[in-house]
């Protein structure tokens, strides 16, 4: 259930992080106007308080793990919002950061 948990805090914190650089993207760069970009930082801002609920105790573990589903979550939106599509390098690359953030995460580790 944990680790439940953990995944899907991850992938709020990736909507939230993710989805406020885009609209922030999407207001500065596409001339979309300063509502978009002012919603853009109000993400940013919900997305740094997410990774606070995240069951590990350890902040750099929880950003670094956290790291892997970035830029996982970062193509996927780019395929989804604008039409990218990643070549296999991307993908395998994206898998390789996955990897990584399942293994300093969620790793077995002992107390001592």
């Amino acid at each position: 259930m944990m680790v439940l948990r953990s995944a899907a805090l991850f992938l709020l914190a990736a909507l939230f992080e993710i989805g406020g650089a885009w609209l922030v993207w999407q207001g500065v760069r596409e001339h979309r106007g300063w509502l978009w970009a002012a919603g853009g930082v109000l993400a940013l801002g919900a997305y740094g308080f997410v990774a606070t609920f995240q069951p590990d105790a350890h902040f750099g573990r929880v950003l670094a793990a956290y790291g892997g589903v970035f830029v996982a979550g970062s193509l996927l939106w780019g395929v989804v919002a604008d039409g990218y599509r990643p070549d296999r390098w991307d993908v395998a690359g994206a898998l390789v950061c996955l990897a990584g953030m399942a293994l300093i995460m969620w790793a077995p580790r002992s107390n001592g």
